[in-house]
């Protein structure tokens, strides 16, 4: 296998989104970018209190005052397994909303990881990739850095190879450190540091120059289904709990398409509730009571092939049932489980999504692109993600998810 490298980054560019304005776009739907350029000493002021709010304030995820960082569900067993190698206080220090790593054979991957932490993901993609593999964490707040190198030696021992190394830096600066090379990754995961970030379209884009031809930028972050207001934007503590820099669900879309990832994947979603009654109360009296955000994992795949829409070329895939730890099926994303020996019909762009290195071995492919037949039936532009009252029960603490 060829070597991988992992890295991961964290809390680095940090400030609310001062405006919107209007940009061109050839996708469904319009399209808004955050500025680009807000007031210095307001993105200090914001850098400094998140950073005081994780490197000072919160000890452990106890001290969250939404489940917006509060992982939903239990891992698979083989993540468990990983997570039972770590040292107790690397998992008690872990404030990220999703399992943030592919489900395929990553020995041998390169894999940038915004939002390291104390360094939980990063020890468990650091047993996932193997010896030959390399995981880099970045992160701008010194004490969660200190955390996470303070265990470097205990992980390594327990695993019985070193291949993590941390670096601080901030997201919005990638080409200053000198550990990331355009072009290098196969995958970059993040845990919920997108959203406190002031020029988004630019962490996007950078993103896109990281990764590698075909590979894959696997993230877990919180969107709301409508634009946050300024008001909830200059709250600080809102700030801290990812709630004020989440995007809007559509504008997120819209600008992963403008950094060249054409089609835009949602894994999983779940809704976020606010535990504390003043935050939420704070939220309805300033009239916004109807805001609602989600913890929601996307894939946004480096693909020069991939179109705008889901287009139809009369094709079809057979998963053969041999991924680890995925005999009975596999999924792509939340519109697309493929059962063992079943043929699932697929638009082009699912079509080379599976046809990438990582996984196309095991897959059988079934026609080509040499006749069109329209827009793919089910490509569709509205709320993707599914709502607390569709399920009829609302979710308790640590079973909505979210992201911090």
């Amino acid at each position: 296998m060829k070597s991988t490298i992992i890295l991961s980054l964290s809390l680095y560019s940090f400030g609310a989104v001062n405006a919107f304005t209007p940009v061109q776009t050839t996708s469904r739907s319009s399209a808004l970018s955050a500025s680009t350029e807000p007031a210095p000493l307001f993105i200090d002021e914001t850098r400094d209190s998140v950073k005081n709010y994780y490197g000072n304030e919160l000890q452990t995820s106890d001290d969250l005052a939404t489940n917006a960082c509060c992982t939903a569900g239990a891992p698979p067993k083989y993540i468990q397994d990983c997570i039972n190698n770590l040292h107790p206080s690397t998992v008690s220090r872990y404030y990220g909303c999703g399992l943030c790593l592919p489900f395929y054979d990553m020995e041998g991957c390169s894999v940038l990881d915004l939002g390291c932490g104390a360094g939980r993901d990063v020890y468990i993609a650091s047993q996932l990739v193997g010896p030959k593999g390399r995981v880099v964490g970045i992160d701008m707040t010194t004490e969660q850095l200190d955390a996470a190198r303070e265990q470097k030696s205990f992980h390594a021992e327990k695993f019985g190879f070193d291949n993590t190394e941390f670096h601080q830096g901030y997201l919005e600066s990638l080409d200053d450190i000198e550990a990331l090379e355009k072009g290098s990754f196969d995958v970059i995961i993040s845990n919920c540091v997108i959203n406190l970030c002031t020029d988004k379209p630019a962490v996007l884009k950078a993103c896109y120059d990281l990764l590698k031809p075909g590979g894959e930028m696997y993230f877990s972050d919180v969107y709301a289904n409508r634009r946050v207001p300024q008001v909830l934007q200059d709250d600080p503590l809102l700030w801290g709990e990812c709630l004020s820099g989440a995007l809007y669900w559509n504008d997120f879309e819209n600008m992963a398409i403008q950094a060249g990832f054409s089609d835009p994947r949602l894994v999983e979603d779940a809704p976020i509730t606010i535990e504390n009654s003043d935050v939420r109360d704070m939220v309805s009296r300033e009239g916004h009571g109807a805001m609602e955000f989600y913890s929601a994992t996307y894939r946004l795949f480096k693909m020069d092939d991939l179109e705008p829409a889901c287009e139809d070329y009369g094709q079809a895939v057979i998963y053969k049932g041999t991924i680890p730890r995925a005999a009975s099926g596999w999924t792509l994303d939340k519109g697309h489980t493929f059962e063992t020996g079943k043929i699932h019909p697929v638009c082009g762009n699912t079509w080379y999504m599976l046809h990438n290195a990582q996984v196309k071995d095991h897959f059988e492919f079934v026609g080509d692109f040499s006749r069109h037949y329209g827009i793919f039936e089910g490509c569709g532009s509205s709320l993707p993600y599914s709502k607390a009252s569709e399920s009829g029960v609302a979710p308790t603490k640590g079973e909505g998810g979210g992201c911090c």
